[in-house]
């Protein structure tokens, strides 16, 4: 382990640890969650995303952060894309138990979403965080994790500044110089249903509240898988 790594722990630690030792972090916490959703998934996705593909720079360089990375660029994608997040989870989170009640599905509640947020009904419970899981991650994230690839190859072929990150995207460019066979073979072919499906599934069964900060660290997962399918894809 290097001294990095030591103080890279080190500071993550410092971090989380006021919020097991002083409650009124926590309290703030769902408080400030729950007033102002959006901006707390920007919050949320922008450090905790951002550190993910930091460790999944490591992993391919061995340092964290090096020139041309573009780590405020990668933040501010990592905002708004936690943004879209959270939008995904009010539509499919809410849509999904509908679809399953018109395929004839029972809920002991009027609506169906609201099983979610109910104590017991394991298996329905269980089948409905599926659901919502599984047309989540089949609809959404191909399209999520394709932006997500184009804004990346900006990054880079800006030089990671925020300057050269606010000039326009060549998407036709980007589309054409995009690892394909890796996006499939092993981002949507793998990741999804071995990893993102069974994730979120757990995920919605959780209290409403912790699904954006779990998501969030979830995201911390997708910058090492992506490193290891980066470093899959040159072998």
């Amino acid at each position: 382990m290097k001294r990095s790594d030591i103080i890279t722990t080190l500071v993550v630690f410092l971090i989380l640890l006021p919020f097991f030792i002083f409650p009124p972090f926590f309290d703030f916490y769902r408080k400030f969650n729950s007033e102002y959703a959006y901006l707390a998934s920007f919050i949320k996705f922008a450090i905790l995303a951002t550190f993910g593909e930091s460790i999944g720079l490591r992993i391919r360089t061995g340092h964290y952060i090096q020139p041309g990375f573009g780590l405020f660029p990668r933040a501010i994608v990592w905002g708004f894309l936690g943004v879209s997040i959270k939008m995904a989870f009010m539509i499919f989170g809410e849509g999904a138990p509908f679809m399953l009640k018109t395929m004839g599905v029972i809920f002991p509640v009027e609506q169906p979403s609201d099983i979610l947020r109910q104590n017991g009904y394991f298996w329905l419970k269980l089948l409905s965080a599926f659901s919502v899981s599984a047309t989540l991650n089949l609809f959404f994230a191909p399209v999520f994790m394709t932006f997500h690839k184009i804004t990346d190859l900006h990054i880079l072929q800006s030089g990671g500044t925020l300057r050269g990150f606010f000039t326009p995207i060549q998407f036709r460019k980007q589309f054409m110089e995009l690892d394909w066979l890796t996006m499939w073979n092993f981002v949507f072919k793998k990741t999804i249903p071995l990893f993102w499906i069974p994730a979120q599934t757990l995920n919605f069964m959780l209290p409403e509240e912790y699904r954006i900060l779990f998501a969030a660290f979830l995201s911390i997962v997708l910058g090492v898988l992506l490193s290891v399918a980066g470093l899959s894809s040159k072998n």
